[in-house]
């Protein structure tokens, strides 16, 4: 069942009996309920920004009357609000082209993987914050051997999961 999108503390309660249904933890449920009737109060739309100006930019197409607010007015966005946007924004065509030629990623014969320039760029233009790898061990490398296993599994002899297996020293590689 959809939970209810409303600020009173009936649809609040509702929201809640209706994630605990669904098999929630009693705290997630309420965490649920609280986000759902904060938006509401704030009059916020499904999907961020982008959505919401895409929204509006179909309504004045079929004539609802509205105009597209100027940077600085009251009530537009901010640049902040632009910049927090874009590091959640889906990106296009599976992010930054990296190149081995530019010294972005290694070549399979060195582990595959990203430089440091590689990670710079990536973090740079998708907001993350990418870390060297950790071969030496740690949470990082348990990790990543734990996600990147079933990969490399299925791939061919000399790819470059298998690689990257390889350059963290993940056990079986």
């Amino acid at each position: 069942m959809p939970l209810i999108k409303g600020k009173s503390e009936k649809a609040f309660k509702q929201n809640i009996k209706t994630e605990i249904a669904a098999g929630k933890p009693q705290k997630q449920a309420v965490a649920i309920a609280y986000d759902v009737k904060r938006k509401a109060e704030k009059g916020m739309k499904e999907g961020g920004l982008y959505a919401n100006i895409h929204a509006k930019r179909q309504r004045i197409a079929e004539g609802s009357g509205e105009k597209m607010r100027k940077p600085g007015q009251e009530g537009a966005p901010t640049a902040q609000a632009f910049k927090e946007s874009a590091k959640t924004a889906k990106l296009k065509d599976g992010g930054p082209s990296l190149a081995i030629g530019r010294g972005e990623k290694l070549p399979v014969s060195k582990g595959a993987g990203l430089t440091e320039k590689g990670r710079e760029k990536y973090n740079r233009e998708t907001g993350s914050n990418l870390k060297a790898p950790q071969p030496q061990g740690g949470a990082r490398k348990d990790s990543f051997c734990a996600r990147m296993r079933p990969i490399a599994e299925k791939s061919e002899p000399g790819s470059r999961a298998r690689a990257s297996m390889k350059r963290w020293k993940c056990s079986g590689f």
